[in-house]
């Protein structure tokens, strides 16, 4: 299945609690159950004004539909065409 890389932008979203963390993840995941088994959270990495989550879906559109229903922004979607890491060098 693609996986793309979510980049959402959310000024001060470092300094969130853990707590405030946990509600977010808890919203995706039922919307994520809401949809079905097409789509898929990895994970995600939090910075100070954004966050980059990582995601297995068909396509495009059903990504954007996770964060309309989930009430999150999805200001870039962008489809991951490899992984490479240092071993990729070997």
């Amino acid at each position: 299945m693609p996986q793309f890389v979510i980049e959402r932008n959310m000024p001060g979203v470092g300094q969130l609690s853990v707590s405030d963390l946990k509600g977010a993840s808890q919203t995706s995941c039922q919307v994520l159950r809401d949809l079905g088994p097409d789509i898929q959270w990895v994970h995600s990495y939090v910075t100070d004004n954004k966050i980059y989550c990582i995601y297995r879906a068909p396509d495009e559109e059903l990504i954007r539909e996770h964060a309309e229903r989930g009430g999150f922004p999805a200001n870039s979607i962008s489809q991951v065409h490899s992984v490479i890491d240092p071993t990729t060098a070997e």
